[in-house]
C-alpha cells in the first residue's frame, strides 16, 4: 500500500510539473522570453501609447468624471463582440476591492482598456504579480497603476491591528498582514496633527510601487529599464472623485 501511494505521489508531481511547463511554454514560446499575446482577426490591436500617453489619458478621463463630463466609454455590442477575439488593454491596475472605487468609471474608460488586479487593501500576491507580469509581456501595456483610496477599510484594519492590537477573524487578519509594514512606517513618519489611517494608505501605495520598480524579474524589469513601462502611486479622493497621481517616476 505504501509502495502504491508513493508511486501515485510521484505520478501527480509528474503531472504537475508537466503542466507548469507548458503553461510555461504557452507564455514565453518556449524560450524562456515572454511572448506576446497572438491577435485574432477583428481583435483591438495592442495599444501604441507610451507610458506618458498612457497616464495622461486616465488623468483626462479622471477630469471628465470629476466634471461630470461624458466619458465616451465604448461599451457597446459591437466593442464586446470585437474584444471576444482578444483585447489590447492600455495600462494595468491594482486597485482596492471597495466597491466605491470602480476604475473604469473613474478614468472613463470602456469595455478591454484597463487590466485591473482587486484586493482588499490593493496589495499585490503572486497571483496579481504574474497577472501584472502577463499584462506587460504578452498584453504589451506601458503603465501600471497602483491605486488607493480614501478611508480604506484594510488599511484601517491593519492600523487598529498595529496601533490597538485589535483582534481580527483569521481570515481577515491574514488580509491585512502585508499591509502592516505600510502602517509601521506610517506610524514612524507621521506629522504632527496628521491622519494617521490616511497616511498609511498612502505608504501602503508607495510600497507596492515600489516592489514593481524594483522588481528583477525580467518581464517587469526590462521595459522598465527601456522606457517602455512606467509604475505610478495615485490616491482616490471618495468626496471629490479626484485621483491624485502622488508617486510618479
Amino acid at each position: 500500500m505504501t509502495k502504491f501511494l508513493e508511486t501515485d505521489r510521484r505520478t501527480l508531481l509528474g503531472m504537475g510539473m508537466a503542466a507548469s511547463a507548458a503553461g510555461a511554454a504557452a507564455l514565453t514560446g518556449g524560450s524562456g522570453v515572454a511572448a506576446a499575446a497572438p491577435t485574432a482577426p477583428g481583435a483591438p490591436a495592442k495599444t501604441s501609447l507610451s507610458p506618458a500617453q498612457a497616464l495622461a489619458r486616465l488623468l483626462e478621463g479622471n477630469r471628465r468624471f470629476v466634471t461630470d463630463q461624458d466619458n465616451k466609454s465604448d461599451i457597446s455590442t459591437r466593442r464586446r463582440l470585437a474584444l471576444a477575439a482578444g483585447q489590447g488593454p492600455f495600462a494595468a491596475l491594482v486597485g482596492c476591492a471597495d466597491s466605491r472605487v470602480g476604475p473604469e468609471h473613474l478614468f472613463g474608460v470602456g469595455l478591454g482598456e484597463l487590466f485591473i488586479v482587486r484586493t482588499a487593501g490593493n496589495y499585490v500576491d503572486d497571483a496579481g504579480y504574474g497577472s501584472l507580469a502577463y499584462s506587460v509581456a504578452a498584453l504589451g501595456v506601458p503603465l501600471i497603476v497602483v491605486l488607493g483610496h480614501e478611508r480604506c477599510g484594510a488599511v484601517d484594519a491593519a492600523t487598529k491591528l498595529v496601533t490597538d492590537n485589535a483582534q481580527l477573524p483569521p481570515s481577515l487578519s491574514r488580509m491585512v498582514q502585508p499591509i502592516l509594514p505600510a502602517v509601521v512606517d506610517a506610524r514612524a513618519t507621521l506629522r504632527a496633527g496628521g491622519d494617521l489611517v490616511d497616511h498609511a494608505i498612502h505608504q501602503n501605495v508607495r510600497h507596492v510601487v515600489r516592489r514593481l520598480r524594483q522588481s528583477t524579474d525580467p518581464l517587469l524589469a526590462d521595459p522598465m529599464r527601456g522606457d517602455k513601462l512606467m509604475v505610478v502611486g495615485a490616491y482616490y479622493d471618495l468626496d471629490t472623485g479626484q485621483v491624485d497621481f502622488f508617486d510618479r517616476v
